[in-house]
């Protein structure tokens, strides 16, 4: 047997087909997704790819492979273990079409954490940006570039970043009592917790997990009015990462271009 492949890993299953999974599980530690295994990598810097910082559902490995899959792509995708401060993981404040409520970082200066990065080249960048929503003018997540003035993002080799890319929450992310950010908890227990808290979010997506879920996936109109609730109950606050939101090419940020200045150096607002 290959004690390699995901399903023996434990890493197999895609929080799109199963949402009360999300975020997914995560690796215990870095590896190459190569189709259906995990393979040990031979270094953490990749230079011909783009660093993004992966939150949410984006470090399981069976999420990435669904997401690859509906678009043909079988490259595989390097998924490296760093020690980030300056960045927690909160709750977007929308409601996904998937039937999850997702995570979304903002801006904790001196907290640490590990996160995962991974490293996209450019067809492997496309799909993820269209997954957040990041062409749409509309769409839930920008791209942000975090530079490691503000984020430090070191690995286990010793090797500190300049700065990587982090999808932000167009809509924010949720507040806790005290009106600042507050922890993603896990997908039934934030579902829970938000139902409990308002009678008209129970009126539109009902009284458990379950029949949230299976609302939300079955109407996107209805994922958008949740959305404005929780705006509107006073639920959200911003995550500090706003200003990062940039529309430059992912290569310009990384590299500095004319115009754009140095890759160390926040996105114009």
């Amino acid at each position: 047997m290959d004690d390699r492949t995901l399903e023996t890993l434990g890493l197999a299953d895609a929080p799109r087909d199963a949402p009360l999974l999300y975020p997914g599980a995560w690796p215990s530690d870095s590896g190459l997704l190569d189709g259906d295994r995990l393979l040990p990598l031979d270094r953490l810097v990749y230079d011909d790819r783009v660093p993004v910082l992966a939150v949410g559902s984006n470090a399981c490995p069976g999420q990435l492979r669904r997401k690859m899959r509906a678009f043909g792509i079988v490259s595989p995708i390097p998924l490296v273990k760093a020690r980030v401060t300056g960045l927690d993981v909160g709750v977007s404040a929308h409601v996904s079409r998937m039937g999850y409520v997702s995570a979304s970082p903002f801006h904790a200066p001196g907290h640490v954490r590990e996160l995962f990065l991974t490293w996209l080249d450019d067809e492997q960048l496309a799909v993820i940006d269209a997954s957040e929503g990041v062409p749409l003018p509309d769409g839930n997540f920008g791209r942000a570039w975090l530079p490691s003035s503000d984020v430090r993002i070191d690995l286990a080799d010793g090797t500190a970043l300049p700065g990587a890319f982090v999808y932000v929450n167009r809509h924010g992310v949720l507040r806790d009592g005290t009106g600042a950010p507050r922890n993603h908890p896990g997908q039934r227990a934030v579902i829970t917790e938000l139902l409990l808290g308002s009678a008209r979010l129970r009126e539109l997506f009902g009284g458990t997990p379950e029949e949230f879920c299976a609302r939300a996936r079955a109407d996107a109109r209805l994922c958008a009015r949740g959305t404005r609730l929780l705006a509107q109950e006073n639920l959200v606050t911003v995550s500090g990462l706003e200003a990062y939101v940039t529309t430059e090419p992912a290569r310009a940020q990384q590299t500095g271009s004319p115009g754009t200045g140095s890759s160390l150096l926040p996105p114009s607002m």
